[in-house]
């Protein structure tokens, strides 16, 4: 279903076709029970973006791998799923103004003393391939990085630790603590103070939709009505984008 221009154009779907994983990593998301309907702080952050366009969100799981991708060949209007803007991928997507800023945490088996990337020699520290997580991994003295992609990429990791296929994993403090917390396997090594800014990505030139998502997360962020969805789903961290 589509609306057609007044120059008589193919029609144009109203619907905003985001890229994402499938994941149980709460508070960000959470497994979706249909292949449809996704629940935590980034649907709810992209429904309200888009409900300040006009849009409703159609959510594409894919692989983590085949996100990028996706926005580039133009088969999504965008990557809205824990892109961390970092060099490698502002170099193959546009990315809008941060929509959360988050930092590294590195996590170790319960019984794991090392708490610092100087007490860590030898370890085999996983992380996402290409990812911000990567970079914290690589400035742990002596250790040996062991690289994930695929299409369950955090499952993997949590997997890989519990049964000790690598000795501690990096990923994002927002789903790092709140594992450590409620499994008793696993216990927080230490967290990086990177403040990474996340962002919306979409094709390379696409100037239109760049400017409507900023234009919209300007609102939303002025307004008050991100930090609202942001205190819903992670009322322990301070909103980091008040203006």
């Amino acid at each position: 279903m589509g609306v057609r221009t007044v120059l008589g154009d193919p029609p144009v779907s109203v619907a905003l076709r985001l890229a994402c994983i499938d994941a149980d990593a709460p508070p960000l998301f959470n497994l979706s029970p249909d292949g449809i309907v996704r629940t935590g702080y980034e649907p709810a952050a992209a429904d309200l973006v888009a409900s300040v366009m006009g849009r409703e969100i159609e959510w594409v799981i894919t692989g983590w791998d085949n996100m990028i991708p996706m926005v580039q060949s133009g088969e999504v209007d965008a990557v809205w799923c824990g892109q961390g803007m970092i060099p490698e991928r502002i170099a193959l997507v546009d990315f809008t103004q941060p929509y959360a800023i988050f930092n590294e945490t590195v996590l170790v088996r319960a019984d794991d003393p090392a708490r610092s990337n100087t007490t860590m020699n030898g370890y085999k520290v996983g992380a996402i391939a290409g990812s911000a997580n990567l970079k914290v991994a690589q400035t742990i003295v002596g250790a040996e990085i062991v690289e994930f992609t695929g299409p369950s990429v955090f499952e993997d990791m949590i997997a890989a630790l519990r049964t000790g296929s690598v000795d501690a994993f990096v990923d994002d403090d927002v789903v790092m603590i709140p594992l450590a917390d409620n499994d008793p396997d696993f216990v927080v090594a230490f967290t990086a103070e990177t403040r990474n800014p996340w962002g919306i990505g979409v094709q390379k030139g696409n100037a239109e939709l760049l400017g409507e998502l900023n234009r919209a997360l300007d609102t939303v962020i002025a307004d008050g009505r991100l930090a609202a969805v942001w205190s819903t789903w992670m009322p322990d961290l301070a909103f980091p984008l008040a203006k």
